[in-house]
């Protein structure tokens, strides 16, 4: 079965925590649930945007150079809309990379599930 794959039980383990993960951000919540999976709580989708950008004072040496930065965003895509930018701080940088990091595991993880799922239904077993 399924459920017994390895990578089933690490997806298995996430989505089992997305409920109190749920809760811990819903705002009736009193007391929020604090041990959900790491990566549960640790996903982002989007990219990292680093820009140099000009501060507009005249005698300022970004004026004739790249300008000031890197200035990290995060860039998050929407179906039928613009991608939108979140300005990162310095210290936020190193969080959104783990962050992206992890959402890219939870794809891979998703993906060999699938890969599961299509081999067993090309041998007509249960899914």
């Amino acid at each position: 079965m399924l459920l017994n794959h390895p990578v089933s039980e690490q997806l298995f383990n996430c989505s089992e925590h997305y409920a109190s993960l749920h809760r811990q951000f819903a705002p009736q919540t009193p007391n929020p649930d604090p041990t959900p999976s790491p990566l549960a709580r640790r996903v982002v989708r989007g990219s990292l945007i680093e820009r140099y950008l000009p501060c507009g004072k005249p005698g300022c040496h970004c004026a004739s150079g790249p300008g000031h930065g890197p200035k990290y965003y995060l860039s998050v895509s929407y179906p039928n809309g613009r991608p939108q930018l979140q300005y990162l701080s310095q210290p936020q940088y190193p969080q959104v990379q783990a962050l992206l990091k992890n959402f890219q595991h939870v794809r891979d993880l998703l993906e060999q599930i699938c890969d599961i799922n299509r081999q067993l239904l090309r041998r007509q077993e249960k899914v």
